[in-house]
């Protein structure tokens, strides 16, 4: 049975150093890092992650501003509001929560983020500083799961890992961050996608597997090799249930660690994002 890898721990850790570092920047007479969200509609999985980013901000002791748009927002609006935000000095980061409306064109938003704002991770110039090794803000799910394998003693260094699914916002970026030469990094990745022959075959062979392509279930139990490392990322809702990518109850079996869901990498996401708000801050 496979040791099983609660992002709620993990979380509660890091927050916890994260709270830390915020009294003792304000024993030096520094002020609370803050953090802004946008919202535009009311996404009932968007409501429920920027609560939880906001019960985030009370609990280390940040700021926290939510800024709410309508669905029918002009994307004229919109941006305007991202650049009041990134000429605001009271706000040292911020995000703007996905997914946005269809009439809205979700790359003129990225590109109209101030970079050393982007909290989240995603404007183009913090991608490219991370593909070079550069200090920069990283991408928040894949961060949070850098996080959870160091707190849980998991070092991919050497390690076969197959990430499946390419998304710019984890598969792409994971991949860069584990085959880095930085600590937590120096892995073998291979990045899987729709069009990779023998997915099944690549995954036998790999000591860690990492799930984010968005399809319940598809990770089974006779993909995974004798004590592989499972990471699901994962979030879809079945039968009015949440599940993962991965078959839980199968691959629990023969993994020797894995991460459930729910309770698994969500809450490590905003660890993640909790991180690069501190260094917008305090620069470290």
């Amino acid at each position: 049975m496979a040791t099983l890898l609660y992002g709620k721990e993990a979380a509660t850790s890091y927050k916890q150093q994260i709270k830390q570092a915020v009294d003792s920047a304000q024993s030096e007479g520094l002020g609370k890092p803050h953090l802004a969200a946008i919202m535009v509609g009311e996404d009932p999985a968007s409501a429920a992650y920027v609560r939880g980013k906001v019960k985030d901000c009370d609990q280390v002791g940040f700021d926290s501003t939510l800024i709410r748009l309508p669905d029918n927002v002009p994307e004229s609006d919109l941006l305007a509001a991202i650049h009041g935000l990134n000429n605001d000095d009271a706000i040292d980061g911020f995000i703007v929560q996905l997914p946005l409306p269809d009439h809205i064109d979700d790359k003129a938003v990225l590109m109209a983020i101030d970079p050393k704002k982007d909290v989240d991770g995603f404007h183009p110039e913090n991608i490219g500083r991370m593909a070079l090794g550069l200090s920069t803000y990283l991408p928040a799910t894949p961060y949070g799961i850098q996080l959870l394998l160091k707190y849980y003693q998991i070092d991919p260094s050497g390690q076969r890992v197959l990430v499946i699914g390419r998304s710019q916002i984890v598969g792409s970026p994971m991949s860069i961050l584990l085959s880095r030469n930085q600590e937590m990094g120096n892995a073998t990745v291979t990045l899987a996608h729709s069009r990779t022959i023998d997915i099944k075959g690549i995954a036998q062979q790999s000591d860690i597997i990492i799930a984010a392509l968005g399809k319940p279930g598809f990770v089974t139990a006779d993909m995974v090799k004798k004590g592989a490392i499972v990471i699901d990322v994962g979030i879809n809702r079945v039968d009015g249930k949440l599940v993962g990518d991965v078959d839980f109850k199968q691959v629990e079996f023969v993994a020797s660690a894995i991460t459930p869901v729910p309770g698994g990498v969500g809450l490590m996401t905003r660890v993640g994002l909790l991180m690069n708000t501190l260094q917008a801050a305090y620069g470290h």
